[in-house]
């Protein structure tokens, strides 16, 4: 029998198909190489990061270095901010506050915004002219700019603070006048208003700014002007909005703590009491009833603030005459005495506190309850006419003295030269009040912030008024 042939290993895997071949493995050797390969171009990289960062770390620098050198060079591109400038503008007066949407923006004193250009080198601006006329952009700021106390600025900063309209919104600043010419180192800005409220930015409140307008001026920076923070609210606010001061025309609700058709509102109109002169005429007449009308809802501190706002009102040169038997008496628009003649006497400031109270209170009351009937005459009384009237019209019988006394006034058109110091009564409370306003003596509206108080004092005797010496406020 032949023996087998044996077929090597090799010839066996030429026979099999390609696909159960099996591969060769690889040796350890290559394994260890391809190992060392890859750490080598590790610590390759590792030695040439910081290389490659220095490197580029330099290019960058020598980049910005010629371009700020090309900057330096030319004076049109010039970065103002970084140089020392004395001139600024200025806004001359404050805002008048609130601001709403829509209305017109003015000063403290309701007059056009004006723009100054002033010099701060000295220990005080003065104001300056420039030889020719500049352009002025009025801008809205953020009213948290700038930072802190902090009062330089440079023109990048102050220009990255303007506030723009919202997405889909008018211009937030509108007005004929946006754009305005300097001459002479002033400007009037008279026809601005904005046109969205302050709500929707993060500090809620505006700065109203004024700057040189680009390409106008070539010179030394003129720093940039700015008002006070200052909220904008929406139009419909004025509608409800206090005035300060009030108008005697004014309705009640205008006055501090009394809301429009809230209770207090309510209750007032039930009582007839309508507007700011209704409120205070019956604050000086029955000031009990008045409180009594308000109800308990009306805490001490809020009556306070209510009545404190109330006698900031301006009470203007009216004066309201009533007539009795033998009787004259001048009342201001809130029904407080001014002057009085009583039985042919008259009763000028300094003799008014020997009237006996439960007598002049009753005539007040009186010419309260007839106010329609009154009779409204235009000024202040005059003292020395009075005096000199005074001293004459006892020749007169009593039937006669008023007709004397009314037809003086007449004839004086009720008002001298100068407004005198008057007397004002008023009740309340159980007091007595007159008012010593200096204002009176240079004006012709009579103010109520301040009263001298009396009261009835037990040893007085016949009821007559003895001075208290309590101020009231």
């Amino acid at each position: 029998m032949a023996a087998k042939r044996f077929l090597n290993e090799s010839e066996s895997n030429k026979n099999q198909p390609p696909e159960k071949r099996m591969r060769p493995r690889p040796s350890f050797a290559s394994v260890i190489g391809e190992v060392v390969m890859v750490n080598s171009l590790q610590n390759l990289f590792s030695g040439l990061e910081p290389l490659l960062r220095k490197v580029v770390k330099e290019e960058v620098e020598n980049s910005l270095r010629r371009c700020s050198h090309s900057l330096t060079r030319s004076p049109s591109l010039r970065i103002q901010a970084l140089e020392p400038s004395s001139l600024q503008l200025i806004f001359c007066k404050k805002l008048s506050l609130p601001i709403f949407t829509g209305s017109k923006i003015v000063d403290i004193n309701n007059n056009p915004l004006q723009v100054l250009l002033v010099d701060r080198s000295g220990d005080q601006m003065l104001p300056i002219s420039l030889p020719h006329p500049i352009k002025i952009d009025i801008v809205v700021l953020d009213g948290d700019f700038p930072p802190g106390d902090c009062e330089t600025w440079s023109s990048e900063e102050y220009n990255n603070k303007i506030v723009k309209e919202r997405t889909g919104k008018r211009p937030l600043l509108t007005g004929s006048e946006l754009n305005v010419t300097m001459r002479d180192g002033i400007v009037q800005i008279g026809d601005i208003e904005f046109t969205d409220n302050s709500s929707w930015i993060r500090s809620r409140r505006f700065r109203l700014g004024a700057k040189v307008a680009p390409g106008s001026y070539q010179g030394v920076r003129i720093c940039e002007a700015m008002t006070d923070a200052f909220v904008v609210k929406d139009h419909r606010g004025e509608l409800y909005k206090k005035h300060h001061p009030p108008m005697l025309e004014d309705e009640v609700w205008r006055l501090e703590k009394i809301g429009k058709d809230g209770a207090f509102h309510r209750k007032l109109r039930d009582a007839n009491i309508n507007t700011v002169q209704d409120f205070l005429k019956l604050s000086i007449v029955d000031q009990t009833r008045l409180r009594t009308i308000l109800g308990n809802g009306m805490s001490e501190k809020m009556w306070e603030v209510t009545i404190k706002h109330a006698r900031t009102c301006i009470l203007g040169n009216k004066l309201y005459l009533y007539r009795g038997n033998n009787q004259l008496v001048f009342l201001n628009p809130i029904c407080q005495v001014v002057r009085a003649v009583i039985d042919g006497q008259l009763y000028p400031t300094r003799d008014l506190s020997s009237i006996k109270r439960n007598y002049i209170e009753n005539l007040v009351r009186t010419a309260y309850a007839n106010w329609s009937s009154l009779q409204e005459m235009d000024g202040t009384v005059n003292e020395t006419a009075l005096l000199t009237q005074g001293e004459t019209m006892e020749q007169y019988p009593c039937g006669h003295q008023q007709l004397a006394m009314v037809k003086s006034f007449q004839e004086d058109g009720y008002i001298g030269e100068r407004a005198i110091d008057h007397v004002a009564y008023g009740f309340g409370n159980g007091q007595i009040g007159w008012s010593t306003d200096s204002p009176m003596t240079n004006s012709p509206y009579m103010s109520i912030e301040h009263g001298l108080n009396y009261s009835i004092s037990e040893s007085s005797s016949d009821g007559e008024l003895m001075p208290s010496k309590v101020f009231s406020h």
